[in-house]
């Protein structure tokens, strides 16, 4: 899976294009900010979006999801779990264990509250990589304190989902850097606090 990452905002919010070659089809992950610069990006690569796919409902990942979704006419994804707080468009709802299929690879939705209560993260087996928005990051672990977060679901996040990835797994966090698994057991003492109690 090929990825382009466009930064924005005063929060550098991390969105994603995600593709296999040019000319194919795409998805477009957490689109904060920019939404003509996605629509060039996609447009140039003469890519066609199949979906937006939103980790979580703050605005800093979602605030230009209504105008790409307009511009190059695709549908909105969003667990379900946010929705009650979400005032934006969604097409479509997510469950835990959906699995979307982009020019045949399999990407499977990863219900991971804590940061609020419908955050995902999107896993890719096949590439060995997982889009995890702002539930963990290569140092350190998304915030709590918001309305819908929870320091109780993030630790089950955190001991029942994450900590099950493997060591060459590469994470895309929402801010910030990527960097593999083996980089977060070594180096984000917010995980390594968790696991080790």
């Amino acid at each position: 899976m090929k990825i382009k990452r466009i930064v924005g905002g005063n929060l550098e919010s991390n969105g994603y294009i995600l593709y296999q070659n040019e000319g194919g089809h795409c998805f477009v992950i957490d689109p904060g900010y920019n939404a003509e610069k996605f629509a060039v990006q996609i447009q140039k690569m003469k890519l066609t979006a199949d979906g937006i796919l939103l980790t979580h409902h703050h605005y800093d990942h979602t605030g230009a999801v209504d105008k790409l979704s307009d511009l190059v006419e695709c549908p909105i994804y969003m667990h379900w779990g946010d929705l009650e707080i979400y005032r934006g468009t969604v097409h479509h709802t997510l469950e835990d264990g959906d699995v979307l299929v982009l020019d045949g690879e399999n990407i499977k939705v990863l219900h991971t509250p804590g940061h609020t209560e419908g955050s995902v993260c999107f896993y890719s087996e096949d590439s060995k990589l997982v889009f995890t928005g702002d539930t963990i990051f290569n140092i350190d672990l998304g915030r709590t304190d918001l309305e819908d977060g929870s320091d109780y679901k993030m630790e089950q996040s955190i001991r029942d989902v994450i900590d099950k990835w493997e060591n060459d797994i590469m994470i895309y966090p929402g801010h910030g850097d990527s960097c593999t698994m083996k980089y977060v057991r070594q180096h984000n003492k917010e995980f390594l606090d968790i696991i080790e109690r």
